[in-house]
């Protein structure tokens, strides 16, 4: 592995891609010091590039912004739609989808911190953007809600919505409390928080 730099951001060396070096960069100094208080120059100079070579990958530090948060929900996505697509028993598909959101928010903990704080500084045209890509993800998950309780495996009695809300409600406040020397690993939050699901959708 080739050597850092003093030009080169955490994590990345001089084989690191570009659009990778900035993201890294804008990652951390926007969860140091917030997006609204990061320019675009602070971002380059920590990358070690100029500024045609940001705009080149990202049109605008609200592009960057949007990527922060998409790259975590592209991959929890891939994620849901393997659990979702395994043909395991439903029960054992959602609890396991219910767990891996929490384990990717949690190893993705500056990017959820970031967006959630950020979001409301988006463009309107990005603010759709992940409206819809939220949305999907969401409405994959109901639908293992929604199978279970056809199914009778899971109570009826609470809409599947009100059931979505309830855990994704707590996923969303995990970086407001969750510490990494904390007393509990990512695997045994997710396990919590899956197992408090679904006891409350037991019939």
């Amino acid at each position: 592995m080739a050597a850092r730099t003093t030009t080169e951001p955490e994590g990345a060396t001089r084989e690191t891609p570009v659009p990778q070096r900035l993201l890294a960069v804008a990652t951390r100094l926007f969860a140091e010091r917030g997006y609204d208080r990061t320019s675009v120059q602070e971002i380059v100079e920590a990358a070690g590039v100029t500024k045609g070579a940001l705009y080149h990958y990202f049109g605008s530090k609200d592009d960057l912004l949007h990527e922060v948060y998409a790259r975590m929900l592209r991959l929890q996505q891939q994620r849901l739609d393997a659990i979702a697509d395994s043909g395991a028993p439903v029960e054992e598909r959602l609890r396991a989808a219910a767990a891996d959101v929490v384990v990717t928010t949690i190893e993705n903990l500056d990017d959820a911190a970031i967006f959630f704080r950020s979001m409301h500084q988006l463009s309107p045209e990005k603010s759709k953007q992940v409206r819809a890509e939220r949305r999907r993800y969401h409405e994959r998950f109901r639908a293992l809600v929604e199978e279970g309780q056809r199914a009778g495996v899971f109570s009826a009695a609470t809409p599947a919505d009100l059931v979505v809300d309830y855990h994704f409600g707590s996923v969303h406040h995990l970086s407001t409390w969750y510490r990494a020397d904390g007393p509990l690993t990512p695997q045994q939050v997710a396990d919590h928080l899956a197992d408090l699901l679904l006891r409350a959708l037991r019939p």
